[in-house]
Formats: structure tokens, C-alpha cells, sequence
């Protein structure tokens, strides 16, 4: 798949919460092919002491303006300048990086989407396109409390979705594993795809696996390179060290060893 470096023009940076926000990104020239799932690289502009770049989930693409949003939390200096860049700067971008997730070839009709914090950045673009192709997703985020829900009438439009709260603040109180659509109602979806904190995939991967029922997963690793080179997101995957950045960041979940 062709990739890119490119300097982007930001369009807007939208505050979304005090540890979240939404930056559009506009490039001169025709986007290459984008798939749901992917990220991208960002160079963090005019930060002393950031010298890497920083891997940012592809949140959505809109390729008849060449346009792509990215879902940046906010936890240290790298992430705070991004979410400080106003409209008419210019960040350099490598995109897209990665395999995403398959939609063309997906066979699944009623597949669960699931959330964790900022993991819901990827699965904005996998709804949109399984609604494209004639699949129905359902959502299902999990978060703190109800200050750190965010988009949700932008989510709501491609879906249903639901929510739960660690603290009860919003919905049903507890983990996304505590929902009844990941109990009482699990068998009503044929797929799961989840992506979040590691230990709250783990968590569903297990219900999944309980349930009979595919699962997968978008991994969350710290990432240098971005493009297999540095070895710092190394993953065990069918039984070898294998690249997050590079071969990921989506895997079927039996991939994994994850006990």
C-alpha cells in the first residue's frame, strides 16, 4: 500500500475534553488509499526537546476534500503541542502505516464495536465503512466518567451505541465486560473488534473466545518508527516477535497468546 510524507495544512483542532482533541488535516495533493484501522506518524512541530514523531490512530478520512482527522489524548509534551496547533500550520505527515482492518472482504453482519478511553479513534472509520458495505455495527465505548465521553452524537449517527462508566457518572456502571452485550446479549453479534487499554482487551478477547466468537483487535504499543525498524513495539504472534507497527495494528485475537 503507498505511503506518503507529506506536509498537511491543519484545517481545525477542536477541544473535545481536557485530554482529548480532534485535529483535521488537509493535503494539496490526492490522499493515498486509506483503510480503517491504519495510523500515521506525526512530526510535532516547533517542541524543543520532541524528537520523535508521534503514531496517531487514523480517526476518519474524507477523501473528496483530502482531508483526515486524527483522536489525539493528551499525555505529554509531544501530544499537548499537537493539541495546541492552530489552523494554517503545517504538520509533516507519514501515512498510512500499517494493515487496518479488512472490510471489503468481511463476511460478518452484526459485528460489536468496542471501545476503551481514546481506542475509540479507529473504530469511527471502521463503522463507517462497514455501514458502506451493508454490515451493522453496534458500539459499545467504555470510559471513566461521563466528562470523558466525547463524539458521541457523531458516533451515534453511524451506529447504535452504547456506554458504560467506571464511576457510574453515565449508563451502566463498571467495564465495557460488565454490559449486557457483552453478557446476556453477546450472541447476538458474530465478530468483535475492540481496541483500548491492553488489560481491557484481554478481558474481552476472553469473553470472545468463551462465546465462540471472532475477535479483533486493534493494539495500542508504543511506536518510534512506525515502520518495523526500531523493534520497540514487538508483539508474539503466531509464536514469533512480530512488529505491531509494521504488521499491525489489527490482528485476529487467536494470533495472540494472550491467557
Amino acid at each position: 500500500m503507498q505511503k506518503i510524507q507529506s506536509d498537511l495544512r491543519v484545517v481545525d483542532n477542536q477541544r473535545l475534553s481536557a485530554r482529548a482533541c480532534l485535529i483535521t488535516l488537509e493535503s494539496i495533493d490526492k490522499l493515498p488509499r486509506i483503510r480503517a484501522g491504519q495510523f500515521a506518524e506525526l512530526l510535532v512541530p516547533d517542541c524543543p526537546g520532541v524528537y520523535l514523531r508521534r503514531p496517531i490512530s487514523i480517526h476518519a478520512v474524507d477523501t473528496e476534500h483530502n482531508r483526515v482527522e486524527f483522536l489525539v489524548q493528551l499525555v505529554g509534551k509531544g501530544t499537548n503541542a499537537l493539541a495546541a496547533v492552530k489552523p494554517g500550520e503545517i504538520i509533516n505527515t507519514i501515512l498510512p502505516l500499517g494493515n487496518g482492518f479488512d472490510v471489503e472482504n468481511m463476511t460478518y453482519k452484526h459485528p460489536l464495536l468496542i471501545g476503551g478511553g481514546i481506542g475509540i479513534a479507529p473504530l469511527y472509520q471502521l463503522g463507517v465503512d462497514m455501514a458502506k458495505n451493508g454490515i451493522q455495527p453496534t458500539f459499545l465505548f467504555g470510559t471513566r466518567s461521563k466528562q470523558d465521553i466525547i463524539l458521541m452524537d457523531k458516533y451515534s449517527r453511524i451506529a447504535p451505541l452504547e456506554y458504560t462508566t467506571e464511576d457510574g457518572s453515565f449508563a451502566t456502571k463498571g467495564f465495557v465486560t460488565d454490559h449486557v452485550l457483552m453478557n446476556a446479549d453477546i450472541k447476538k453479534f458474530d465478530a468483535l473488534y475492540v481496541c483500548g487499554p491492553t488489560p481491557m482487551m484481554k478481558a474481552v478477547v476472553q469473553k470472545a473466545a468463551l462465546s465462540q466468537i471472532d475477535c479483533y483487535v486493534s493494539l495500542e504499543h508504543k511506536m518510534a518508527c512506525g515502520l518495523g525498524a526500531c523493534l520497540c513495539c514487538v508483539e508474539v504472534i503466531d509464536g514469533t516477535n512480530t512488529c505491531v507497527c509494521k504488521d499491525g495494528p489489527v490482528f485476529k485475537s487467536d494470533r495472540l497468546q494472550w491467557k
